[in-house]
């Protein structure tokens, strides 16, 4: 799970009408989606790129916004990470780019099934390097030979959707993606089934009367707060290319083989203020919330729904489902669990020992709303079972007489194949388990799961269209919307053995935080890379040149703002590394 954007402002001439500004702001929106690495690619006049892209939260990486001013450009792509297929290397930060053929960038959300072979394809008969091990690499590199093959000194819009439509017969899995061609325009497309979400949205320019702006984004509460309205979801199998100065051309470059959402999103992963193919996410919720109620009442019957005193939410994505729980039973609803809003989503680290660590820091407990009572806690979901059991323990601790653990989805007994890292079979709490071992194992008194069927009616009745009647939902039943290769779990479990041993290996207490003993990866690259410089040595930069400005009697840019006055020609970055081949971005800023 990760979260992609693109933007392709309607002024392409002015030198203030800078896209960066705005995939910058749109990161903060879909931060939840991954916490991992972060970045944004621009193309300014002359289809020159430039990015800024590293390890780390995007405040993080732009350094709170000061770099944005070193990324000029009409059009540009943002990327969120959570990694799933490859390692959580700084080289493995997105947009990836190639500079053959015609200069393109890459944001990618989702999971490649075939990559073995994609891989193998690509160096024996495309004979193309891929040097990271992720897989949106691998994709980037199949469309980017597919474009090549045309011959062509300068592409069209038809020679772009037939490169994809040969892509998509090679790659398997789930995807949405947005790539940018250098001085050409943006394309974004989605998977045959739908199963990773995209949109589209649209507003005036506010810099050239009677042009528009267009942007993408994995959710739409990124379009909404940005102005963007007339928003709607990129079909399956479609895809959308917006060329400077034009309007988007929408094609069907595969086969529409369903209209199935990944169920996930709306469980966990989205914001609760986003609608996704049509679902209201906080409507599903509620939807969650009363046929959960129910399924209690079921399992407990009336005299033991009697002893519940509160009912008590994990923080923050069940909260909705559990003041619908309270209400539906008539019991009293608390915010027993107090969260720390500066503490990473627990889910999405990377690294069991660091999800169990978070947990106290995350949440604490307030004794006032345990102690002597009977709890009923309701989470939105149980995977590996640590955060729930540190959950139990913490209310246990606060007094409570019994706690009864209620999850708003079904058991998971499978892996998510198509990117969402859950956990290998084995590590996942349902897995060859019933109802009373994970009770015990997480020592809850009792746990109570919503049903499959509820869980999807929940969701369905949450659409304003009605036209989403089926989902994804292989990690509760194990079949899957696509067919899966012969030992791809076996594959899956491999690559996660390699990520730990990555993990393991990597020594925090040195100065550069980097893997001991072996070098930075480098990705595909080429263009400006503006992540990389030490963040001291930039401010002592920002300082010079205001001084200059001063002593020149001009207005400067210093501390990533942008003058009233309009430029009179394009604007260069200040902080800038022109780094051939090398794509990096320090994490700690330190080059050797």
């Amino acid at each position: 799970m990760c979260g992609i954007l693109a933007l392709i402002l309607g002024d392409t001439e002015s030198y203030t009408a800078d896209a960066s500004v705005d995939l910058h702001e749109s990161l903060y929106y879909l931060q939840h989606r991954g916490q991992d690495a972060c970045g944004i690619a621009t193309c300014a006049q002359g289809g020159r790129i430039f990015q800024c892209k590293g390890n780390g939260m995007a405040s993080k990486v732009f350094q709170d916004g000061k770099r944005v001013v070193d990324l000029p450009g009409f059009m540009g792509l943002g990327h969120l990470r959570y990694p799933t297929a490859g390692t959580s290397s700084g080289a493995e930060s997105q947009p990836f780019y190639v500079n053959s053929p015609y200069g393109i960038c890459f944001a990618h959300n989702g999971n490649l099934i075939n990559a073995p072979a994609l891989r193998n394809y690509l160096d024996k008969e495309a004979h193309r390097h891929v040097n990271t091990d992720s897989d949106s690499e691998l994709m980037l590199n199949v469309f980017a030979n597919a474009l090549n093959e045309t011959g062509k000194a300068r592409v069209n819009t038809d020679d772009i959707f037939s490169a994809l439509s040969q892509t998509y017969e090679r790659c398997a899995g789930a995807w949405a993606a947005t790539a940018m061609i250098a001085g050409f325009g943006i394309l974004a497309f989605r998977d045959s089934h739908g199963i990773r979400p995209l949109v589209i949205g649209s507003r005036p320019s506010t810099t050239l009367e009677g042009a528009t702006d267009w942007m993408l984004a994995s959710e739409s509460i990124a379009l909404r707060q940005l102005g963007f309205k007339n928003i709607k979801d990129i079909l399956p199998g479609q895809a959308v290319f917006i060329q400077k100065g034009g309007e988007p051309q929408y094609h069907q470059v595969a086969p529409r083989l369903g209209y199935s959402p990944d169920i996930f999103e709306y469980v966990y992963f989205a914001r609760p203020d986003t609608i996704m193919d049509g679902i209201s996410v906080n409507r599903s919720r509620q939807n969650m919330g009363a046929k959960l109620a129910d399924k209690i009442k079921e399992i407990l019957g009336e005299e033991r729904l009697k002893e519940i005193d509160v009912i008590i939410p994990v923080p923050e994505t069940s909260s909705t489902a559990a003041a619908i729980v309270s209400e539906r039973l008539g019991i009293p609803f608390s915010n027993g669990f107090i969260k720390n809003r500066y503490v990473y989503r627990t889910f999405i680290l990377p690294g069991q020992k660091a999800r169990q660590k978070s947990v106290r820091r995350k949440l604490s407990a307030m004794e006032s709303e345990f102690s002597g009572r009977v709890v009923c806690l309701v989470d939105d979901s149980i995977v590996r079972g640590t955060t729930s059991r540190e959950i139990v323990a913490m209310a246990r601790e606060a007094g409570a007489k019994k706690v009864i653990f209620a999850s708003c989805a079904p058991p998971i007994k499978h892996p998510h194949i198509y990117g969402i890292d859950l956990a290998s079979p084995t590590e996942l709490i349902a897995h060859e388990k019933t109802r009373e071992d994970i009770a015990r194992h997480i020592d809850a008194d009792d746990v109570i799961y919503q049903d499959l069927d509820d869980l999807k009616a929940a969701c369905t009745e949450a659409s304003s269209n009605g036209e989403i009647t089926d989902f994804e939902i292989g990690v509760f039943c194990g079949k899957y919307k696509t067919e899966v290769p012969e030992g791809y779990f076996e594959h899956l479990s491999e690559n996660r053995g390699k990520k730990r041993k990555i993990a393991a290996a990597t020594d925090p207490t040195t100065a550069t935080g980097r893997t001991t003993g072996s070098p930075s990866l480098v990705a595909n690259g080429g263009p400006v890379n503006t992540a990389a410089a030490d963040y001291e040595t930039q401010q002592q930069d920002v300082a010079v040149r205001a001084k200059a400005d001063v002593e020149a009697g001009t207005n400067g840019h210093a501390n990533g703002t942008i003058d009233a006055e309009e430029p009179t020609g394009p604007r260069s970055p200040a902080n800038r590394e022109d780094i051939s081949i090398h794509n990096i971005a320090s994490d700690t800023g330190i080059h050797h």
